[in-house]
Parts: C-alpha cells; sequence; structure tokens
C-alpha cells in the first residue's frame, strides 16, 4: 500500500508548475483589461491544478498496466513500481478530472458563456487519451502538441475570456509563451525516457527525432517563451511595459539549458525537469505580475 507521501509523489507535483502558470498570465491580461474577476481566477486555478494532478495519476494508471514504466528513471511511479493497485490510481485519476470538470462547469455557468463547455469536454478527453484508451496519442509522438494546447493557449485564452469576453492578442502571445515552456517540461521528460520508451515501442516525439534534435527543441522552445516579451512589452508593439519583468525568470533556464547542451542523459535530466518546472512557474508568475501591473 502506497504510503501518502507516496501518493503526493506520485501527482508529480513539481509538474505543477504548468498548470498554475496559464492562470496567472490570463488573469495578469484580464488585469490589464481592467476587468480582474479574482472569484473565476480561483476557479480555473482549480480547474488547471486537478486537471493536471487528474493527468499524471492517469499516466501512472495507463503506462503501468501497460508495462512501459517498470524500467523508467524519475518520479514515483505507483503502478509500475507497485505501490498502489491500478484500479486507486485509475480512481484518483478518474476523481481528480471529476474536481477539474465540476469546477470547469461552475465557471462557464457563473461566467455564462456555456460554449466553453466544448473545448472544456475536450481537454478532458484529452487528459485521458495521452497515454490511455486504445490508441495514445502520447505514444504516437503527439503529445508536445497536446501539451502547447492544453497547457499553453486553451487556460491562457479561457482564463482571459471569462474574466474579460474578449480574447486581447496580449493572450495569445502569453499563451504561446508558457506553452512553450510547458512543452519544454514535456520534452526533458521524453529526452530523458528515449531509450526505455524506445525499447517498450513507445514512440514519442523524442523517439521519433532523435536525441540531438530533441535537445535542440528543448532550447528552442525556451527561446520561443521569452522572446514574445519584446512583442508584449514595447511601445510599437502592444506596449505592455511592465511585461519585461518576466525576463528576472531568465536566470532560472540556464542551469537546464547548460545540462542539455553538455548532454545530460538519465538521472541527470530529472534535475533539468524539475527546474524547467520552476522556470515554468516563475515565468507565468512575473509574466502575470507584469501584464497587471500594464
Amino acid at each position: 500500500m502506497a504510503t501518502f507521501a507516496e501518493w503526493v509523489d506520485g501527482a508529480r507535483p513539481r509538474t505543477l508548475g504548468a498548470a498554475v502558470a496559464p492562470i496567472f498570465v490570463g488573469t495578469g491580461v484580464a488585469a490589464a483589461e481592467d476587468s480582474l474577476v479574482l472569484g473565476f481566477a480561483l476557479l480555473a486555478f482549480i480547474v488547471m491544478v486537478s486537471a493536471q494532478v487528474g493527468v499524471n495519476y492517469a499516466n501512472d494508471y495507463s503506462d503501468g498496466v501497460r508495462g512501459t514504466d517498470h524500467q523508467r528513471v524519475g518520479p514515483v511511479r505507483l503502478v509500475g513500481q507497485g505501490l498502489a493497485p491500478a484500479a486507486q490510481v485509475k480512481a484518483a485519476a478518474v476523481a481528480a478530472l471529476m474536481l477539474s470538470a465540476i469546477c470547469g462547469l461552475a465557471l462557464v455557468g457563473l461566467s455564462g458563456h456555456w460554449w466553453l463547455l466544448a473545448p472544456g469536454a475536450v481537454s478532458i478527453a484529452a487528459a485521458w487519451l495521452y497515454t490511455g484508451g486504445p490508441k495514445p496519442y502520447g505514444y504516437l509522438g503527439l503529445g508536445e502538441i497536446a501539451v502547447f494546447v492544453f497547457f499553453g493557449l486553451v487556460p491562457v485564452l479561457g482564463t482571459t475570456y471569462v474574466q474579460t469576453s474578449t480574447f486581447p492578442a496580449a493572450s495569445w502571445l502569453g499563451g504561446v509563451g508558457v506553452g512553450a515552456l510547458s512543452c519544454a517540461i514535456l520534452v526533458a521528460n521524453n529526452l530523458r525516457d528515449i531509450p526505455t520508451d524506445r525499447e517498450v515501442g513507445k514512440h514519442t516525439l523524442a523517439v521519433r527525432i532523435g536525441d540531438r534534435a530533441t535537445r535542440i527543441l528543448f532550447i528552442a522552445l525556451l527561446l520561443i517563451a521569452f522572446a514574445v516579451l519584446p512583442i508584449l512589452a514595447v511601445p510599437h508593439g502592444l506596449g505592455l511595459t511592465y511585461a519585461w519583468i518576466a525576463v528576472l525568470a531568465f536566470p532560472l533556464g540556464v542551469p537546464p539549458t547548460l545540462a542539455v547542451l553538455r548532454g545530460a542523459q538519465g538521472r541527470a535530466l530529472v534535475r533539468v525537469l524539475q527546474t524547467t518546472g520552476i522556470l515554468t512557474l516563475a515565468y507565468g508568475v512575473l509574466l502575470g505580475l507584469g501584464l497587471s501591473l500594464s
């Protein structure tokens, strides 16, 4: 029987920055538009965090029952390591995703934007089918696209829209920045797992393009995140001057970048995954703050 600490580790708390960051950015845009609604922002926060926990447990369950987690390096795998019955992990995933869906329904109902139920339902389905179902798209090399959409564009745009009823250009750019960093977290994870994923037939994007190209992709994603800041901040761009505050997160990206460039493997990439998660959270918080001050 898994301990409480193992259940917490199984939820992969170091990845939760990818869930929190887009809410800060979307809310920052709403504040810049003088349309901040803190209650809606809080509900969006719960939606994203519970969805992220649900995704992590769902991945643990699906990979565990498929037998693709037995040789992994990194966070606790509840099913793969035999720490918890598969049925319990599946139930935890379903419970977290249900909480996300219930809070999402409340957010839609309170804001009056009922059409948002459609992208919400697609997001929940994407969470489960990443490694679940008969043909998990995470095994086909499509995980990075899904993360960019569902942990970048969708939550930033959605958080902004429920508060402003609009899709300002800043929310699109913020979604690109956060989405790129969220993708980088997954890329670091899949870079670490290339040997074991290849062995069990899990054809992630990293497996398909190889080690060197995956490292280049990781660096490119970090650069994209910071490349959107001048467009947001310069007077001849969107003129949201204080968006520059997010540059303060840049030093956090230096250690993982150097590790990837120097060929880090295995457990060394666990540290890259952790620091990239911290970078994503810091970037989202600082960008949200900068946007709100603008």
